[in-house]
């Protein structure tokens, strides 16, 4: 039976190591303004303190273990090659996700104070600090994804598909059209269906993105990708219910975020539309049929798996 923490943990402190790499280094870019001395470092600074601050790091897992699911990710010919390459994509994930955090906690948006247990960016910075910090970790994703390093270890065409699929998931028909939507909905009673539009943009676009990039990089063949995908649709969707419920039932200080705040702007919510006991019914069913979609896939699954089970039962 595989150890998912264990697991999590051995990805997460890979993963982390490769952001480090990625990251400018600190206190190395100050410089002198007509005035006196300016802090340059502040910029780098908000973007270091978003990006690691904590966290699962569920994207880039699951962008690894989607490659772990496609091919023999312990043999010499992928750890020479392939491996770098799908660590870079996945801190690259990560990377989106962070930004789309700090922008999402802007007093324009969200407002909210705490995120991963300590004070959000525009509240350690400024809100000027924290829109660019965003903007900034969005473009260093892309420098990642098109930098020597990727270009070295990947095939061109993988190379520029995997960069499309990224950015459709960032951009406005993904994560970023669905909190537009998701903005223009709080104060009105939608259809459940179309609070499933907003969520499948929202959150579900980068999970799917996630486990494509891992599969595709590791050479995946098409019915592999269509069953993959037809696992991270139903876990993408099973996240956000998830999230929505941990939003009422979750513990502040576990989750490192304030909770009950969905209720307090009048937000869409599937507990809000279903209550409580169908918003868990939903979110098991959909981890049910995010299971079966690769119920035929051998032991190399089995981290897709773990996760999936992780996405309902987790308190944070």
């Amino acid at each position: 039976m595989l150890e998912l923490e264990r697991y999590i943990d051995l990805w997460r402190g890979r993963v982390n190591s490769c952001l480090e790499e990625i990251l400018p280094p600190e206190g190395n870019t100050g410089m002198q303004g007509p005035t006196g001395a300016v802090n340059a470092d502040r910029l780098a600074d908000a973007m270091r303190y978003s990006l690691m601050a904590g966290g699962k790091r569920i994207r880039p897992v699951l962008c690894i273990a989607a490659a772990e699911a496609v091919c023999d990710t312990t043999s010499a010919a992928f750890r020479r090659k392939t491996e770098d390459a799908l660590l870079l994509a996945a801190c690259s994930l990560e990377i989106v996700h962070t930004y789309s955090l700090v922008h999402d906690d802007l007093p324009a948006m969200d407002d909210d104070d705490l995120r991963r247990g300590r004070a959000t960016c525009h509240v350690a910075f400024d809100e000027a600090t924290a829109i660019l910090a965003g903007d900034g970790l969005l473009t260093l994703a892309f420098e990642v994804l098109s930098s020597e390093r990727m270009q070295r270890n990947t095939e061109p065409g993988v190379l520029l598909d995997i960069t499309h699929r990224i950015s459709r998931a960032s951009g406005y028909q993904g994560m970023v059209g669905g909190q537009m939507r998701d903005m223009l909905a709080e104060r009105v009673r939608l259809p459940i269906e179309d609070l499933e539009r907003i969520h499948r943009k929202k959150t579900g676009a980068l999970i799917d993105a996630a486990v494509y990039v891992g599969a595709r990089i590791a050479g995946a063949d098409a019915h592999q990708i269509a069953r993959l995908g037809l696992y991270s649709r139903h876990i993408g969707l099973a996240f956000q219910v998830a999230d929505d419920i941990l939003n009422i039932e979750g513990d502040t200080e576990r989750m490192g975020k304030a909770v009950g705040t969905d209720a307090e702007r009048s937000k869409n919510t599937y507990p809000a539309l279903l209550g409580l006991d169908k918003s868990k019914a939903l979110a098991a069913s959909l981890v049910d049929r995010a299971l079966k979609a690769i119920e035929a896939s051998d032991r190399r699954s089995d981290p897709l798996r773990a996760i999936a089970l992780y996405i309902i039962e987790r308190n944070r």
